[in-house]
């Protein structure tokens, strides 16, 4: 698959940014009312980007009757209650089925300090009846850590599909407890599938998508289902798998969900963004890529990214790309 061919246009109606906050992690759904939900993380912009996400990010919503932009906030969807989500909740990833919504996301809680808090980040799932909540927290994780596995330290990152089977399968990022800290061991993506959408969540014992030569393989993984195959787009933090530089996004392929090869095409996109009045934009950041699909088909792309040129990140924003 040739990924960047399906990518379309941008307007300004296509990006989603915020005054007085940072927003990253878009993900879309569609409400029985015909209006598109745009979820996404944020965080006060008196934070510093790198660190705020991971202390006190919240999430939101807004609203458009345009999958493609025009997007309108709504309030706030889900922030951290008491326990072990308590100071950050981020990386939203929303499904529908059967009449429910299902919210995955990272959740956290630590003494103040970035470190801290990194390595308490656990999964969870909140519910709702509509899109626009209220949302149900889950009061233990849905996919916590395994003391022996490739996922000790943290598991984040969470991305579900329904596959052809019926089953839930979720891609994550976990991070091993090697005793080296507050950094810890490899970080690489796994596979865990259950039932239901709530779970239980049984792992696929190995990591999967490692680059051999480095610990830092993945992260940001989202997995879909498209004509009996797997797919997954993920930022390749060194370029083992694009062959592109540093942190652009890798497209993989499975037929099984398990196990996981680059694409044909292995480049998905570069960091830029094209615009309908022709101009090409550079990106500093492109990443937390995301599907909103509808019957069966994907049809925007979700990132959250950052302007070219920022020598002190000031500004972020999430954009719907419009996949053909």
């Amino acid at each position: 698959m040739n990924f960047r061919e399906r990518m379309g246009f941008v307007t300004e109606k296509s990006i989603f940014k915020m005054k007085d906050h940072f927003v990253w992690c878009g993900t879309m759904t569609r409400g029985e009312d015909g209006l598109y939900y745009l979820y996404f993380s944020f965080w006060p912009k008196t934070d510093e980007f790198d660190i705020g996400w991971c202390i006190h990010s919240k999430i939101g919503y807004a609203v458009s009757d345009n999958p493609y932009g025009g997007f309108v906030y709504g309030g706030v969807a889900l922030e951290g209650e008491s326990g072990w989500d308590r100071d950050s909740v981020h990386n939203p990833a929303v499904i529908k089925y059967q009449g429910k919504y299902y919210m995955y996301h990272m959740g956290n809680y630590g003494n103040g300090e970035f470190w801290n808090h990194r390595n308490h980040q656990r999964i969870g799932c909140a519910v709702a009846d509509k899109p626009q909540g209220s949302w149900k927290h889950c009061d233990k994780p849905v996919l916590d850590i395994s003391p022996e596995g490739f996922d000790s330290l943290m598991t984040s990152n969470p991305s579900v599909i329904l596959g052809g089977d019926g089953r839930f399968y979720m891609i994550y990022k976990g991070v091993r407890d090697n005793g080296n800290y507050p950094l810890g061991g490899a970080v690489v993506c796994g596979i865990a599938v259950a039932d239901h959408p709530q779970g239980p969540f049984e792992k696929y014992g190995k990591p999967i998508m490692v680059n051999p030569e480095e610990d830092w393989s993945v992260e940001d993984a989202y997995i879909w289902y498209e004509n009996g195959r797997f797919y997954s787009l993920a930022k390749d933090f060194q370029g083992f798998f694009t062959k592109a530089g540093k942190c652009q996004v890798a497209l993989f392929t499975s037929p099984d969900g398990f196990d996981w090869k680059p694409d044909e095409v292995p480049l998905a996109f570069v960091r830029e963004l094209p615009w309908a009045d022709g101009r090409i934009q550079p990106l500093k950041r492109m990443e937390r890529p995301h599907l909103y699909i509808e019957e069966g088909k994907p049809k925007v792309l979700l990132c959250a990214c950052i302007a070219e040129g920022m020598d002190r990140i000031e500004d972020s924003f999430t954009v719907q790309i419009p996949l053909k």
